[in-house]
């Protein structure tokens, strides 16, 4: 039963991902910790593990569209990459009853924003196409960079839902060009928290399981999800979101010893 939940989960969180580059990842540690039975101190690098995959199969079906953009994503990764060891180092100091309750309130932050996002207006920071001012822009890229890599390896999440507005925003990314290069960011960023988990081993087992399954999802979402109506996507992920952060804030609060495993 364990092994179909975690295949189950894996292949929502690869569509997601896929089709939207950004968020899937937010539903691993609720899927690990509450449907798989996971200890926190597991979940965080089985999650880690999956969204490292799930994004490179989404990178994959991204890659001969030529839409990414390298020095972006290695500015972004230059500081996600060693925060990600200082998000895994305040981790260690908190319980994870309150890890879990700051992750309900990231889900419902990431949850909201999706519902309300508009399109992205250029960034003052772009000067031609795949051009980037980095004199004016690297502190501003290097900042989120930073933020994504804290909550990498506190959370174990993969960060897309900072990094593509950031690149949007604050860059001039088109949306295909934020998307692809935000699985950039994400892949390395994801590696470095792992690496900074390495003294916790997962269930190979079930990680391998969850990844394998998001990896084909990933694949699947990325070469048909832009058939698929973005929007009304977007919405329901929000949604069904919305839904388990309330469940992760209670569960946290009421019934703190699901967080040991079963």
């Amino acid at each position: 039963m364990t092994m179909l939940l975690a295949v189950a989960f894996g292949l929502v969180i690869g569509s997601a991902l896929g089709v939207l580059g950004a968020g899937g990842s937010i539903l691993a540690i609720p899927a690990l910790v509450y449907g798989v039975g996971m200890p926190l101190s597991a979940a965080i690098p089985t999650s880690l593990l999956v969204v490292a995959v799930s994004a490179s199969g989404g990178l994959v079906a991204r890659w001969r569209a030529r839409v990414i953009r390298w020095p972006v994503a290695l500015v972004f990764a230059a500081a996600s990459v060693p925060a990600a060891f200082a998000g895994t180092a305040l981790g260690r100091l908190l319980p994870d009853r309150w890890v879990l309750v700051a992750f309900a309130v990231l889900m419902t932050v990431v949850a909201v924003r999706m519902l309300t996002a508009t399109s992205e207006p250029e960034g003052a920071c772009r000067v031609g196409v795949g051009e980037v001012n980095w004199r004016r822009c690297l502190p501003k890229a290097l900042g989120a960079g930073a933020v994504v890599g804290v909550l990498t390896g506190l959370f174990g999440v993969g960060g897309g839902f900072v990094i593509v507005p950031a690149l949007t925003m604050l860059l001039g990314l088109t949306a295909p060009e934020a998307v692809a290069t935000s699985l950039v960011v994400i892949v390395l960023t994801s590696l470095g928290g792992l690496a900074a988990h390495a003294a916790t081993v997962p269930d190979l087992a079930v990680a391998l399981s969850f990844a394998g399954a998001a990896l084909l999802a990933s694949l699947v979402a990325g070469r048909f999800g832009g058939r698929l109506p973005e929007r009304t996507v977007r919405r329901t992920f929000a949604s069904l979101v919305l839904t388990v952060a309330a469940g992760v804030a209670a569960a946290a609060a009421f019934a703190p010893a699901a967080l040991h495993g079963g």
